[in-house]
């Protein structure tokens, strides 16, 4: 009996919520008086295994084959199948990131057992894994466990702490053979492209968030440009000009609602919401949001919410450990200036 953790990777590191998830696996595993393996898979995977062991990890299974240097579900999920099925771990845990969650399902599936997704606690009660996972856009909690003999978990980032690294632990590497997958049934990886210089929502400690409000921008549009023509450029420049100076000066993330993203604001990637991303960062700055219930349940966990509108009935206010009731156009710029000054 054991508890997988599959180690998510990109470009060849480790991203850092999977030590999250190790953390999550750590606990479960005192708990059984177990222990905690690593699955990593592709590129420089015994490097990540190493470092699962600093973080950890008691031992490391890996697989560096050529057909798994770039994620495809069908290839990583047959592997980790057959894994689970050949070891029958007591629970096998990912971050619930976009891949976590597609491939710990696939693979649950596959092996016919129990999935606990996006779980923000994790708890062992007469010898069954009870995983607590938001539900009603996060009104309220929900406890669920599995029947099977092994569990898939995906758990929440920054829900649980990272393990503290230990540099003199050094845990053993077993390589094992990858499930082939005739290529016409895996999926074609045409291009990969990273968004640069910006910092991962899902990651992110603090998180600049602007809504609907950012098209009252002051500034006048270019000759030319009227109408809602002129809006979505008044709060693209908005987003360039007022929220990105701020998530700068305090290496945040920028964030939007589903209102700015559908109004052509800003790309998709930065959207905060049940039909976004969901996020727990220490620090929320939401700015010109009125806070729905869709944008809640993306948001709503995180530690202190600071809420800046000009509508003072505004739900978002309702969430918010402090609020600041103005224009976000008044309001952001001073706030940056005087962060500058303090953080320089």
């Amino acid at each position: 009996m054991s508890v997988f953790v599959w180690i998510e990777t990109f470009d060849g590191a480790a991203i850092p919520s999977s030590w999250e998830a190790l953390g999550a696996a750590q606990s479960i595993a005192e708990a059984l008086n177990t222990e905690t393996v690593a699955i990593v898979f592709g590129e420089n995977c015994a490097t990540i295994a190493a470092e699962a062991g600093r973080f950890g990890a008691a031992r490391a299974l890996i697989c560096d084959a050529e057909s798994l240097s770039e994620y495809r579900l069908e290839s990583y999920a047959a592997l980790l199948s057959n894994l689970a099925a050949e070891h029958k771990p007591v629970a096998v845990l990912s971050v619930a990131t976009n891949r976590g969650r597609e491939l710990l399902a696939s693979a649950a599936a596959d092996c016919e057992s129990g999935l606990i997704s996006d779980v923000i606690n994790l708890r062992i009660e007469e010898g069954a894994i009870i995983g607590t996972r938001p539900a009603y856009a996060g009104k309220v909690l929900m406890d669920m466990t599995s029947k099977t003999a092994t569990t898939f978990v995906t758990v929440r980032g920054r829900a649980f702490p990272a393990p503290r690294a230990d540099d003199s632990l050094s845990p053993p590497i077993e390589s094992v053979e990858p499930r082939e997958i005739p290529p016409e049934f895996q999926t074609k990886i045409e291009e990969l492209v990273a968004e640069l210089g910006s910092v991962n929502l899902a990651d992110a400690a603090i998180i600049v968030s602007g809504g609907r409000g950012m098209a009252n921008n002051p500034i006048s549009a270019p000759d030319g440009i009227s109408g809602e023509e002129a809006s979505i450029w008044k709060a693209k420049d908005g987003f360039a000009n007022t929220l990105r100076p701020l998530a700068e000066i305090l290496g945040a993330a920028l964030g939007a609602s589903r209102a700015a993203v559908d109004a052509g604001y800003i790309p998709y990637e930065h959207q905060v919401g049940q039909t976004g991303k969901v996020v727990t960062p220490d620090l929320y700055i939401a700015c010109g949001i009125s806070g729905a219930i869709q944008h809640q349940a993306g948001m709503r966990g995180s530690k202190i919410i600071v809420a800046i509108n000009k509508d003072a009935a505004a739900p978002i206010f309702k969430l918010a450990r402090y609020g600041i009731v103005g224009d976000l156009y008044e309001v952001v710029p001073v706030l940056t200036e005087t962060l500058r000054k303090k953080l320089r």
